[in-house]
C-alpha cells in the first residue's frame, strides 16, 4: 500500500472525529458532519462530531475573549485606525460589559433585555448601527425583541470589525479566511498565511480543538469544508495534528473541494490532508476507515485525491451501496445545541429566515431532477445524480430530528425540492398530526398549483426560495431554464397566497444579455415586489464555471473561455470574453440599490433609471404586466385521479331554507357560511370527514356525493364548490 496513512499496524475500532471548521452561520449547524455520523453510527463506528465555529464564537464574544482581545490589540499598537475602530477600543468597558447579556439574549430573547437595548444608551454604537435601515418603520412599536436581536446583531457585526481591523483580517462574522481561499489558483497565499504566528483567534481554535482531540481520541478527524470561508481554519486544525498528533489520519471533503479541486496538481494541500474526498464523501469515508482497520494493501478511497510521492491521484467515483431513499438519516447527537444563536442582520422576514431561528437541515432528494439549467454544475454528481427520498422515512427522521435537538423547525437543502415529493411529504405530515414548520428550494414550475401550495402551508411550508434568474423569456430559453417568465409568476403569486414566502435568486450578465433586457428583468422584479408576489431577492453576477453546460458549449453562447489550462490548484470560475459589447458590470450597484428598497417596500415609484449612474435605455414592458398575469384564472379542471383532502375545520347546519342547506366551517380565523344543496347535506359532510382523515381521489368523491353524469360535469363550477374549495378543500 501506498503510504498514504501514517499508521504502523491495523486498528481494530478506528474512532472518527468529524469537524465543521470555522466559520458558519450560528443559529444552526451546517448537516454534513451530522448526515456523515447518522451513516457511520448505522455502520456501528464510533464517531463523534464537533462544531469549532459555534465554539469560537463563544469564546470571541464573550467577556473573557473580548478582554484578551483588547488586550491584543493595544499589544499591537496598529497607528492610523479608522475612527470608528477607534471608539471601539474607547468603548472597552462598555463592550466588556454587556457582551455576556447580549449572548444570552441572542440565545434566549427576554422582555427586560429586549427593552433595555431598544431603549439605547446601553448598547455601545458603531459604524454598524449607523447603517441600519429604519427601524421604526421595520418594526413599529410593538416588535422590541425583533428590533433588539436586530441591534444585538448590529453590536457583533461592530466588534467583528475591530477584531479583523486590530486583530486578525481572516476574522469575519460567518467566515473564516475565506479572502484566501475565493479564486485560489495557486495555493502559495493560502501558504504562506498558514506559515504565519497563529492570531489569537487562531490559537482558541486549536484549543477547541485539542479539546475534542484529548476528549475523542480519534484515529482518523475529518473535516468539511463546504465553502472558501472553512478552507483556512481546515487547514490551521489539520497543520497543528500532524505536527502535535503524527498518528492520526486527516481528511478533508464538502463542496469546496467537491467544485474547486478536481484538477489540481499541486501536492502542498496534501501535505496537510492525507486525503482529499470528493462528492457525497459516504463512500471515501467508509472505505478510508476500512484502510485504517486493515492497513494493508487496499483500493484507495473513491473519487478522492491523494499525493503517491509524485504528483496528485484521483481515483474513479464509485457507486454507492444503498440508494438515497435509504439512507440513514442525519444524527446531531454531541453537538452543543445551547450554544448556537441566531443573527438578524436584515429586517426583512423572508430574507432573515437565513440567519435566524434554528433550522434543522435536510435533505429530501438527492440532486437536482431537472440538472439542466445551462450555468448549473451539473456534470457534478451532488447535482447530476438525482434520486429521490421516501416521505414515510423523510417524516420518521424530521421527528427524530426534532427530538435531538429541540427545534421543530426544518431547512431543507436541496437544489430542488421535487413537487411530487413535497406532496407526498405534507400529506404525511398532516395524516402523522406533525407540528412542524420548513421552508426549502424549488423550481418556479406549473406543478406547484394553488392547491398544492395550499396543502404544503397547511403542513406546515413557511417559504420557499428559487431561481427566476433573468425576467427574460429569450434567456430563459437560452439557459434551459424550463420554465417562462409568466408561468413563474404564477407559480410565486400560488406561493403568496397560500401565504408562503417567496425568495428569488436573480441573475445578470448572462452570455448575450443586452442591456435592453437587463433593464427589462429589474422592470419585472419591481412589478413582482409590487404586486406582492415575492418577498425577497438577490442578485448574482453570472460566473462561468468549469463543470456548467456554458463552458462544455462556449461557442452556443458567443463567449470564448481565456483559461487554457488548468489552474496548479482551484478551479472552479473561468475567465471568459464574450461577443456581446454590453458592459454587465456597469448595472450591478444599480440593481442592488433597486433592490435594497423593494424588499424594503419602498421605491416602486421611481424611474428605473434612476438607480444607476450611467444611461439605461427604457423598458418595454407595460407597468401592469405582472398583476394582468395574477389576474389569470387558472382553466384546468381537477382530473379524475387527483387526490382531495380536507384540512379537518368543523363543519355544522344551520336551519334550512327552501332547498338549501347552509353549512358552517369554522377554519381557524373565521366562520364561513356556504350555501349547498340540501339533498347533498348529508353525503357532503360525511365525505368531509372522511377526507380529513385520509385523501382520497375526485373520482372517489364524485361517487359518494352520489351525483349524475350532467351534475358531476358541471360540479367543479357550482357557486358552493368554489366556496368550499376557498374554505380548505383542496384537489392535489
Amino acid at each position: 500500500m501506498i503510504k498514504t496513512f501514517p499508521f504502523q499496524s491495523p486498528v481494530e475500532s478506528p474512532v472518527v472525529l468529524l469537524v465543521t471548521p470555522p466559520l458558519m452561520q450560528p443559529n444552526t449547524p451546517y448537516p454534513a458532519t451530522a448526515m456523515l455520523t447518522g451513516w457511520l453510527h448505522e455502520k456501528g463506528i464510533s464517531t463523534c462530531q464537533a462544531d469549532l465555529g459555534i465554539e469560537l464564537l463563544n469564546r470571541v464574544f464573550s467577556r473573557h475573549g473580548l478582554s484578551a482581545l483588547f488586550d491584543e490589540a493595544l499589544k499591537n499598537q496598529i497607528i492610523d485606525l479608522p475612527p470608528a475602530i477607534r471608539r471601539t477600543l474607547a468603548l472597552r468597558q462598555n463592550y466588556e460589559d454587556t457582551i455576556d447579556l447580549v449572548r444570552a439574549f441572542l440565545r434566549k430573547p427576554t422582555p427586560d433585555i429586549a427593552t433595555r437595548i431598544v431603549r439605547g444608551g446601553w448598547l455601545p454604537e458603531g459604524d454598524r448601527f449607523q447603517t441600519s435601515a429604519d427601524l421604526g418603520f421595520a418594526f413599529g412599536t410593538s416588535g422590541i425583541t425583533d428590533k433588539a436581536k436586530f441591534m444585538a446583531t448590529r453590536y457583533l457585526h461592530d466588534l467583528t470589525d475591530f477584531v479583523a481591523q486590530c486583530i486578525t483580517p481572516h476574522f469575519e462574522l460567518i467566515r473564516y479566511g475565506e479572502r484566501l481561499a475565493v479564486s485560489l489558483p495557486s495555493f502559495n497565499p493560502m501558504k504562506q498565511a498558514l506559515i504565519a504566528q497563529p492570531s489569537l483567534p487562531d490559537k482558541w481554535m486549536i484549543e477547541l480543538l485539542e479539546n475534542h482531540l484529548k476528549s475523542a481520541k480519534p484515529h482518523i478527524v475529518a473535516f468539511t469544508v463546504p465553502f472558501p470561508g472553512n478552507l483556512y481554519g481546515a487547514l490551521r486544525c489539520a497543520q497543528h495534528i500532524r505536527k502535535h498528533h503524527p498518528q492520526t489520519v486527516t481528511l478533508m471533503g464538502g463542496g469546496y473541494p467537491t467544485t474547486e479541486l478536481r484538477q489540481m496538481t499541486d501536492p502542498a494541500l496534501l501535505g496537510f490532508m492525507h486525503l482529499v474526498i470528493l462528492d457525497d464523501g459516504i463512500q471515501g469515508l467508509t472505505r478510508a476507515i476500512e484502510m485504517v482497520q486493515k492497513n494493508q494493501n487496499h483500493p484507495m478511497p473513491p473519487s478522492s485525491a491523494y499525493f503517491d510521492g509524485q504528483q496528485v491521484v484521483y481515483t474513479p467515483p464509485s457507486p454507492l451501496p444503498v440508494d438515497f431513499a435509504h439512507w440513514p438519516g442525519p444524527d446531531f447527537s454531541g453537538l452543543p445545541h445551547h450554544l448556537y444563536f441566531p443573527l438578524p442582520d436584515t429586517t426583512n422576514p423572508m430574507h432573515r429566515l437565513w440567519s435566524d431561528g434554528r433550522w434543522n437541515k435536510l435533505t429530501l432528494a438527492h440532486g437536482c431532477y431537472w440538472h439542466q439549467c445551462a450555468f448549473c454544475d451539473t456534470r457534478l454528481d451532488y447535482i447530476g445524480r438525482y434520486e429521490a427520498g421516501n416521505a414515510s422515512t423523510i417524516a420518521d427522521t424530521m421527528q427524530k430530528v426534532a427530538e435531538q435537538t429541540g427545534s421543530t423547525g426544518f431547512h431543507f437543502t436541496d437544489e430542488a425540492a421535487p413537487p411530487a415529493l413535497l406532496k407526498a411529504l405534507s400529506l404525511e405530515i398532516l395524516r402523522r398530526g406533525m407540528q412542524v414548520t420548513w421552508w426549502g428550494n424549488i423550481r418556479f414550475e406549473k406543478s406547484f398549483s394553488p392547491d398544492l401550495c395550499r396543502l404544503m402551508a397547511l403542513a406546515g411550508c413557511v417559504a420557499v426560495t428559487g431561481g427566476i434568474e433573468t425576467a427574460s423569456n429569450r434567456l430563459l430559453k437560452l439557459m434551459n431554464k424550463g420554465v417562462t417568465l409568466e408561468q413563474a409568476a404564477h407559480t410565486c403569486h400560488n406561493f403568496t397566497k397560500a401565504g408562503i414566502m417567496v425568495h428569488a435568486y436573480l441573475m445578470y450578465g448572462f452570455p448575450t444579455q443586452t442591456a435592453q433586457e437587463t433593464i427589462d428583468s429589474l422592470e419585472m422584479v419591481r412589478q413582482m415586489f409590487e404586486t406582492g408576489i415575492v418577498q425577497s431577492a438577490f442578485w448574482h453576477r453570472f460566473a462561468l464555471t468549469v463543470h456548467s453546460p456554458v463552458n462544455t458549449h462556449p461557442e452556443r453562447f458567443g463567449i470564448a473561455p481565456q483559461q487554457t489550462r488548468p489552474n496548479p490548484f482551484a478551479n472552479n470560475e473561468v475567465p471568459f470574453s464574450e461577443k456581446n459589447q454590453t458592459q454587465h458590470d456597469e448595472f450591478g450597484d444599480g440593481l442592488r440599490n433597486a433592490l435594497f428598497n423593494y424588499m424594503q417596500q419602498t421605491g416602486f415609484e421611481v424611474p428605473l433609471n434612476r438607480w444607476f449612474a450611467t444611461r439605461v435605455p427604457r423598458t418595454t414592458h407595460p407597468p401592469q404586466l405582472v398583476a394582468l398575469w395574477c389576474k389569470t384564472p387558472p382553466t384546468t379542471l381537477p382530473a379524475p385521479h387527483s387526490q382531495l383532502l380536507w384540512p379537518g375545520w368543523p363543519v355544522t347546519f344551520a336551519p334550512t331554507e327552501k332547498n338549501l342547506t347552509t353549512l358552517l366551517v369554522e377554519t381557524p380565523t373565521t366562520t364561513l357560511k356556504i350555501k349547498i344543496p340540501t339533498r347533498l347535506a348529508t353525503e357532503l359532510t360525511a365525505t368531509l370527514d372522511e377526507a380529513g382523515c385520509k385523501p382520497m381521489s375526485v373520482g372517489q368523491f364524485v361517487v359518494k356525493l352520489r351525483l349524475t353524469t350532467s351534475e358531476a360535469d358541471l360540479l367543479w363550477t357550482e357557486r358552493w364548490m368554489v366556496q368550499l374549495r376557498q374554505a380548505g378543500l383542496l384537489v392535489v
